[in-house]
């Protein structure tokens, strides 16, 4: 088993808002994480998957509690934790202007990977993802697939131990979803740590090594897909699901 890539530890946000007072969107979350493993976090939306990776990847700061990636601390060493991941969403923004070689090239020297192989890298993920034939046309000029994958890859240009997917397949049709999750696998397959949110029961079915459940900002369960329905005694992910949630909900 490989060494612990990620470790969060009472992991909490609170938000101010006018209305509705002291929000808590993440409360006292503690999870970890290795290489060679894709670590499901699943949950409604609104359930706090998106504001958790936005703090482990130094985007947000945490109201209280810690979090390390290759034993760099989010509050203390950001700069060597965002140079140990790679993140992506759906809504990753790509610079319209620059061509596809362009984009994977900036991404990977502002994440430190070292000058003189950044060349070498470029080609390598040019043609990892079939981007021959693109590398050197505008990003606003290539199709949705296209973009997806320049996406992908400048979130993987500086070749960091942890990738963070948070619902990447919001927004595209069957195929490229189909595409999207065969790539996390092959990461997975790869050594690297990653972690994958989604909504989506039948991705997390299929993808996910360990499943953490979160609702209300809390982690209610994590374990495999096998420990989940051991421990409940459902066999598909939504009823599992909605066991967890249902029972937090009444304060059982």
């Amino acid at each position: 088993m490989s060494e612990i890539t990620v470790e969060v530890r009472g992991l909490s946000k609170v938000f101010h808002d006018e209305s509705r007072g002291e929000v808590r969107a993440v409360d006292g979350v503690d999870f970890a994480c290795r290489g060679g493993e894709i670590f499901g976090l699943l949950g409604a939306n609104g359930a706090g998957k998106t504001t958790t990776l936005r703090m482990l990847a130094t985007i947000l700061a945490p109201t209280s509690g810690n979090a390390t990636v290759m034993g760099h601390s989010v509050l203390d060493e950001p700069e060597l934790v965002r140079r140990s991941l790679g993140f992506y969403s759906s809504s990753t923004a790509l610079y319209p202007r620059l061509t596809a070689r362009e984009t994977i090239e900036f991404f990977a020297r502002v994440n430190g990977f070292p000058p003189a192989d950044v060349d070498g890298r470029v080609r390598e993920l040019v043609a990892t993802f079939g981007l021959d034939k693109y590398a050197d046309a505008r990003v606003e000029k290539l199709s949705q697939g296209m973009k997806q994958k320049v996406s992908i890859a400048r979130t993987v240009a500086h070749d960091p131990p942890l990738l963070i997917f948070d619902e990447p397949t919001v927004g595209l049709d069957v195929l490229n979803a189909l595409e999207m999750q065969r790539v996390i696998g092959d990461f997975r397959n790869r050594g690297k740590c990653v972690i994958f949110s989604t909504h989506i029961m039948s991705e997390a079915e299929r993808l996910c090594d360990r499943i953490a459940i979160i609702h209300q900002g809390s982690i209610l369960a994590c374990d495999t897909l096998e420990g989940l329905r051991t421990a409940t005694g459902f066999r598909y992910l939504e009823d599992i699901f909605v066991h967890f949630a249902r029972d937090d909900e009444h304060g059982d």
